[in-house]
């Protein structure tokens, strides 16, 4: 996957696999005569379809009981230990430990002492496994090949060359991942010189990274897939990925034409819509969302302030997709006084229902045009919630600085 705000994860050089959590396992076992291959958000032409296609056949992964796979949500290290577990048999290599952090009766309990035994996950300082932590790409790469035994045999620096972003590589995952480069399991997109060590693993890389451990072992066939590193065959051009993921983190440069300021009280909810200002790209400079796109959403009342909460995202082809991002919270205000021309307040300004029903009942005059607020609400009902008063404190929001959002959840977007 590529990313446009990479997480940065400086952690120690201790194995093991995992991505965000949840509070019930994202994965149904399933047994491999009854296993699901298909998947409703997973189409034939995905990058990793064949990866999940293959490891759902053998048990390896399932799906959730609505029929999907989410390729874009991450792992978490207890999900991890519980892939490792089905996808590959190994006799004990050292004597099980008990973790402070992983009761008996949780979840996944078994299945991280498994892996733990076999070699394929560690714990960390204090006797903890940190279950649910989220793990970059390099640690699960660094797991599968200490799992398996391999070490590199070439020079670990040259071959680690390959990637243009080697650098970025931690010192302790060096060595094993020339060693996973060397026996083909690491599968990169959508470039495939570029390894994003610290990016957070998804499911679907996951399943990619083991499906071609077990190709490495003999225990699967090996499939064709343009995103396999190959060393020393030549470099073929990467094609232009049919759909790209998105990241976590990644931020939205919006505008607001409609007006240079937004009024709203502190407690109300009111529809907007934004303009995507600039392209959003990838590191080779495809554009994922082009300048134009329209988000769609409202603000919403947070903590001391206002925060716009997007719902949805149009590009200007007309694909929608559903957008979980967010602003930071807004908390300026402006305060209108009993006596201010209202003509002074909403030049430039758009108002919410709630402002414009102060605006006008501080002000006492009621020519507020609808136009001029928000979603066009009707403002007669709410005047006596603010009649009498002799002031109001508005939030006044800059759509230009302060809509400004970042996305809460990996979005995959359509290149088609």
């Amino acid at each position: 996957m590529f990313t446009l705000n990479p997480l940065q994860y400086g952690t120690a050089a201790l194995m093991a696999l995992s991505v965000t959590v949840g509070t019930v396992a994202p994965f149904i076992t399933a047994s491999p005569s009854l296993a699901q291959t298909t998947f409703s958000d997973v189409s034939s032409n995905y990058w990793a379809a064949q990866f999940i296609q293959q490891l759902s056949q053998r048990g390896v992964i399932a799906g959730f009981p609505d029929g999907s796979f989410r390729p874009e949500e991450p792992v978490t290290r207890a999900q991890f230990a519980a892939m490792v577990n089905k996808a590959f048999q190994k006799a004990q290599q050292r004597q099980p430990i008990n973790f402070a952090d992983v009761p008996s009766n949780y979840w996944a309990s078994s299945a991280i002492g498994q892996a733990y035994t076999i070699g394929f996950l560690s714990g960390y300082p204090g006797n903890r496994f940190e279950p649910n932590q989220a793990i970059p790409r390099q640690q699960v790469l660094v797991s599968l090949a200490n799992g398996l035994g391999y070490t590199p045999g070439g020079n670990t620096e040259s071959t680690l060359q390959y990637f243009n972003d080697a650098s970025n590589i931690a010192s302790y995952a060096r060595s094993p991942i020339a060693a996973a480069t060397e026996k083909q399991i690491v599968v990169n997109y959508p470039n495939v010189k570029f390894l994003n060590p610290t990016a957070t693993a998804t499911r679907a890389q996951v399943a990619a990274f083991i499906y071609q451990a077990l190709v490495s072992s003999n225990q699967a066939s090996a499939m064709n897939s343009p995103y396999v590193v190959a060393l020393g065959q030549p470099t073929t051009t990467t094609p232009t990925p049919l759909s790209v993921t998105i990241p976590q983190g990644t931020a939205i440069p919006v505008k607001y034409d409609k007006a240079e300021k937004i009024l709203v009280t502190k407690d109300e909810t009111a529809p907007l819509t934004l303009t995507v200002s600039q392209n959003v790209v990838t590191q080779g400079g495809t554009v994922v969302i082009p300048a134009g796109s329209q988000v769609m959403g409202q603000l919403k009342p947070a903590t001391g302030g206002s925060q716009f909460v997007a719902e949805k995202l149009v590009l200007t082809n007309g694909q929608e997709y559903q957008l979980n991002a967010t602003s930071d919270v807004i908390t300026k205000t402006e305060t209108v006084k009993k006596g201010t021309s209202i003509s002074s307040i909403i030049k430039n300004t758009v108002l919410g229902a709630g402002a414009a029903t102060a605006v006008s009942a501080v002000t006492g005059d009621r020519a507020i045009a609808t136009e001029e607020v928000l979603g066009g609400a009707g403002i007669g009902a709410l005047v006596g919630l603010f009649f009498g008063k002799n002031s109001v404190d508005l939030i006044a929001i800059d759509p230009d600085t302060d809509l400004q959002m970042t996305i809460n959840q990996n979005l995959l977007v359509s290149l088609k």
